[in-house]
């Protein structure tokens, strides 16, 4: 691939906006976007750099006491790029590392009582998680086209999960409130 999910992300963000390394860590943070990627604080700026090495974002020539904080703006090929990428990822499905189903694989580990008992942990989790979420994009409102669609698939794959996993410790299921 052109480039990793991460430097995608990056990238996407400078497109919407040219910004800093400072700005982009308010958006990641804001739109809780670690919570589904592997980028860190420190990251940021190494992203930046690769992107800008490879001619996908450029500073434009500021003057001398302003070059502490870089503004950093999408290139022509950065949005092409960019473009094609993002087009592969929403259009192919690939398949994502579950660490749940390595735990489900190794049921003869656990006694029902336990696994039952992991599931309803899971199931609190999951019902926090859709709040959180919630409440995130309620703060953010009214929300940028891709961070709403990002909720949207967020919440939908944490209320199918919700479901069932109430189904499978075979308790009421409210829904998020319940």
């Amino acid at each position: 691939m052109e480039l990793t999910p991460s430097e995608l992300i990056v990238l996407g963000l400078v497109i919407e906006r040219p910004q800093h390394g400072y700005d982009l860590e308010q958006v990641v943070e804001r739109r809780g976007i670690r919570q589904w990627t592997e980028i860190g604080f420190s990251s940021i700026y190494y992203l930046l750099a690769k992107l800008e090495r490879r001619g996908y974002v450029h500073v434009p020539e500021a003057p001398a006491a302003a070059k502490g904080r870089r503004v950093f703006h999408a290139t022509a090929a950065g949005r092409e790029v960019a473009a094609r990428v993002a087009l592969a990822l929403v259009a192919e499905a690939h398949p994502v590392p579950n660490p749940f189903l390595v735990g489900v694989s190794n049921l003869p580990l656990l006694s029902e009582p336990e696994y039952t008992q992991a599931l309803a942990d899971r199931l609190e989790r999951v019902r926090a998680r859709i709040a959180a979420i919630e409440a995130a994009a309620s703060a953010q409102s009214p929300l940028a086209p891709p961070a709403r669609e990002v909720f949207s698939y967020s919440l939908s794959l944490l209320e199918a999960e919700r479901s069932w996993l109430a189904q499978r410790v075979q308790v009421p299921d409210g829904g998020q409130n319940g």
